[in-house]
């Protein structure tokens, strides 16, 4: 590059000027062929997808395919446009007549569209198709897509229409209804990190794969955001250096570096509250945002939870990452990794809208700490169905499945265990909260031959619904043993209420006032007032 060339950012130079070029649309790009081949071309086309992944860039291609004359001048629509004819060029350069491109965020209004339905009366000027690329087309006005709908349904022969938008929802119906519609995906990291291999190549820079993996991740299926990022990583590395490395890449996006995210989720796990405070400050001091430190977290998380599922690994991560996920992935349970998940991205959320976002990721980092030195639930459990004594703050950490009894550890505080009620009555009305149909049922059906918690022997008067012994345990975790009984117990909750209800209808009508009552006053009937029952 000369000092009288100016410099061209790599998202416009490297932008893809044949189909082969499109990154991650092969979909789009067989489809498009084969309608080309066929001669089944539509007379609309809508691309759709977010940012940077190529939809202004599919229509310029669509209409170098569809005007290509080749070399000669005697060539037809092609999928493979040569890029050396005069319609070809002039299109890459913007400045074809035929082709006329048009911002639909500063052109919203229905005279804009006015000017289009007029000018499509007449044929091209030098091209086979006069082709309208209208970028965002969703800014449209109301009143400019219904005055172009007629003209997008039945356009000329000559006339073929393009457009893209980030927010396909906000494209009414009827022009929905009207076009051939491509989704364009998000362009895969690795896709990214390769195609960005062969423009540092061009560009005769070297750059670290760790650092391009960066930037292929940094920019979340973009590829323009992508090479817009390769851009300032060139720059930022400077002339005299050796090339694009994975710290100054993190240095400039405020990435913590994942070795150190490792080490500060391995002091997580432990639980050592003042070392994981000053691995943050640290962090903070070199630049590193909050946001971004709980991002890495997560994404350990995530990373430690795919290999204990046996998920395929990430191919940007290294092999010394990939060793710590799977060392990590053998001693957490799917339990721990939940709930270390939910704190992280709480924590996470209480950051991105804190006024204080370090002393956000403070507490959010206390507060996995102090979940780490929480009982793990499964320990509780046994703990208690053995009847051993539970600290309530256990000095071993459970997410680091440390032993209580490992050195340093402080002696283990008495925890009061739970207690089963008294008597039946009472253990099914713990339960009607949480298990209303069951206790219902115990309640009419279970007639009682044994209760002795943790023991419990029924006999059921009709069939019960449920799992009785999981119910109780839900409520008062004592290991229940459930067994029914062929012959009968006790009476029925129910036909206990009944007999005490029939035992004071008879206790008033056998009392003596009551009696003399009735006598004097034959046919007399004695009404009840009306009463619930349970």
């Amino acid at each position: 590059m000369t000092e009288s060339t100016p410099y061209r950012v790599l998202a416009r130079k490297y932008r893809p000027q044949r189909f082969g070029e499109l990154i991650g649309q092969d979909a789009m790009v067989q489809t498009l062929g084969n309608a080309i081949r066929r001669g089944r071309l539509a007379h609309a086309f809508l691309m759709t997808g977010v940012r940077g992944v190529g939809k202004t860039s599919t229509a310029r291609l669509i209409a170098k395919a569809l005007n290509c004359i080749g070399p000669d001048g005697q060539g037809g629509p092609t999928i493979d446009p040569c890029g050396l004819c005069e319609p070809c060029v002039a299109i890459a350069e913007g400045r074809h007549i035929d082709v006329i491109e048009m911002d639909a965020a500063s052109h919203t209004g229905v005279d804009d569209v006015r000017e289009i339905i007029e000018a499509v009366r007449y044929a091209a000027v030098s091209a086979r198709y006069k082709i309208y690329i209208i970028d965002e087309v969703h800014m449209l006005s109301k009143n400019a897509f219904n005055a172009l709908l007629k003209t997008l349904e039945e356009p000329p022969a000559h006339v073929k229409f393009l457009f893209a938008t980030t927010e396909v929802n906000k494209v009414p119906v009827t022009v929905l209804s009207r076009c051939q519609r491509f989704d364009l995906r998000r362009i895969s990291a690795e896709l990214l990190a390769g195609h960005f291999a062969h423009v540092v190549a061009a560009e005769q820079v070297s750059a670290e794969p760790e650092a391009l993996a960066l930037i292929a991740r940094a920019a979340e299926g973009s590829a323009r955001d992508g090479l817009s990022i390769l851009d300032q990583a060139i720059a930022h590395a400077g002339v005299d250096s050796t090339g694009v490395t994975a710290a100054q890449v993190r240095e400039m996006l405020g990435l913590s570096d994942r070795g150190a995210v490792r080490r500060l989720f391995a002091l997580l796990l432990s639980g050592d509250a003042p070392a994981v405070l000053a691995a943050l400050a640290e962090q903070h001091a070199l630049g590193v945002e909050p946001a971004a430190l709980f991002r890495g977290l997560l994404e350990a998380v995530h990373g430690v939870t795919r290999a204990k599922a046996g998920g395929v690994p990430d191919p940007a991560q290294s092999a010394e990452e990939r060793e710590a996920l799977a060392e990590w992935a053998g001693t957490l349970g799917h339990a721990t990794l939940h709930r270390l998940w939910q704190l992280l991205l709480k924590g996470l959320t209480e950051i991105e809208t804190s006024a204080m976002p370090i002393e956000a990721a403070e507490m959010g980092l206390l507060r996995v700490v102090h979940a780490s030195q929480l009982p793990d639930p499964a320990e509780l459990l046994r703990r208690l169905q053995s009847g051993e004594p539970m600290p309530v703050d256990a000095s071993g950490p459970a997410m680091a499945a440390t032993p209580t009894g490992a050195p340093g550890a402080a002696a283990p505080a008495p925890v009061a265990l739970v207690q089963a009620p008294e008597s039946f009555a009472g253990l099914i009305e713990g339960i009607e909260r949480r298990h209303a149909h069951l206790a219902q049922q115990l309640h009419d059906h279970a007639s009682l031959v044994r209760y002795a918690p943790p023991e419990l022997v029924l006999h059921p008067e009709r069939p019960i619904d449920g799992n009785i012994a999981k119910a109780l345990n839900d409520i008062f975790p004592i290991d229940w043993k459930v067994t029914m009984a062929d012959s009968p117990g006790a009476p029925t909750l129910r036909k206990q209420e009944l007999a005490a209800i029939e035992d004071d209808r008879r206790a008033v009508r056998d009392h003596p006032v009551v009696a003399a009552a009735m006598a004097a006053f034959p046919g007399a009937q004695i009404i009840e007032e009306q009463r619930s029952m349970t």
